[in-house]
């Protein structure tokens, strides 16, 4: 028997190899070429895109947009992308039955509408991109107005640098005076329907912008949008009688086209029912697939984004400076306030306060200013 020896040549073939791993890069794949798409709607994790082409079409043209449904890429995050994004999308983009495309990435967005679940969560969840006008849909009644919700929701749309409309709907169930006047002194773009009224003075101020509505559940909010988009069936919740609460009936935000309007044609007749509203579904549908640059007449109808149904508004993102900043007038008085002011009528030293003293300042506005941010603490 033959006893064999190990020497080191016999170790050195034996050895485990050294794990071997392509060493990282640190470049990143260039998605500068890629298509851009407009995020209309989100639905179980897809995202339904109005995709403009490459070569952007003529102003009017009706045929230079198209609508693509797309998945997201994993390194965005679950909450990287939110309606009003513009994206950079690959894949198959024809908007072909059974197509998925892929969103890469995300564009630099001029504002973002954020709130949080409450006063303590350090999360802020953002709502929307994009938008330039915030409207704040709320009833006159039924169920009443609650201005607490209504100067948070101004809180969050100054915070984000949104131009503020407050739209009061239900007039013909109660006087919208008292309510004005007690949003008057801050200048805020006031809007009063009632049902079956002319909407042409809230459809100019809608015209060539991209609007969010904001509003808690029973307002009449997707009444409003349906009568503004005939066809657009938004469903319609009612209030209950016991708790005076709404049923949120809109589940996610979507944005829709408003259609091109004249003046005077009485579009509004559709609030109430379904008359005529399968005669023009098909056609407005066919608008809300065209974009916010194009209408028919080369002229920007502007762009509704519905959001559901709020019961709450938290603002811990928010802070008095950022809100001060959005009031020119006032920031200008500010600039003595010791450090750490929060402007309120608490506040021994505030600026405003001398302000007020000199006559600069109305007390009006100052009490309305303070209300509001008080309602962010």
């Amino acid at each position: 028997m033959t006893t064999r020896v190990i020497g080191e040549d016999d170790h050195a073939r034996f050895e485990r190899p050294g794990r071997r791993s392509r060493p990282r890069t640190k470049d990143r794949p260039d998605y500068s070429d890629a298509e851009i798409g407009v995020v209309v709607t989100i639905d179980r994790g897809r995202y339904s895109l109005l995709m403009t082409e490459p070569d952007g079409g003529g102003q009017g043209d009706a045929g230079a947009e198209r609508r693509v449904l797309a998945t997201k890429a994993r390194q965005l995050g679950r909450k990287g992308v939110i309606v009003g994004d513009r994206v950079r999308v690959v894949g198959d983009t024809s908007g072909d039955e059974g197509t998925l495309a892929r969103i890469v990435e995300v564009t630099e967005r001029t504002t973002v509408l954020r709130r949080t679940a409450d006063d303590d969560d350090p999360y802020e969840r953002p709502i929307v991109a994009n938008a330039d006008q915030l409207v704040i849909v709320t009833a006159l009644a039924d169920p009443p107005p609650r201005t607490g919700m209504i100067d948070r929701v101004l809180v969050a749309g100054y915070d984000a640098g949104l131009d503020p409309v407050l739209c009061l709907t239900k007039a013909d169930l109660a006087d919208p005076d008292e309510l004005v006047a007690a949003y008057a002194p801050l200048d805020v773009t006031i809007e009063v329907t009632r049902p079956g009224a002319d909407l042409d003075s809230l459809r100019a101020r809608l015209a060539g912008r991209v609007s969010v509505f904001v509003g808690h559940s029973g307002v009449g909010k997707s009444t409003l949008v349906n009568a503004l988009i005939p066809g657009a069936g938004r469903a319609v919740g009612h209030v209950n009688e016991v708790t005076g609460r709404g049923r949120q009936t809109s589940t996610a935000a979507i944005a829709l086209r408003l259609p091109a309007h004249r003046p005077g044609t009485g579009a509004e007749g559709h609030e109430h029912g379904d008359d005529h509203r399968d005669d023009h579904r098909d056609d407005h549908r066919d608008d809300h697939r065209r974009g916010p640059e194009h209408d028919h007449d080369g002229a920007d109808p502007g762009w509704v984004i519905d959001t559901p149904g709020v019961r709450s508004f938290g603002l811990s993102h928010v802070t008095p400076e950022r809100i001060v900043a959005a009031f020119g007038d006032l920031e200008a008085y500010t600039a003595d306030c010791p450090r750490g002011c929060t402007h309120g009528a608490d506040e021994p030293e505030c600026g405003l306060d001398a302000a007020a003293a000199r006559g600069d300042l109305s007390a009006a506005r100052l009490s309305s200013f303070r209300r509001m941010i008080a309602s962010g603490r």
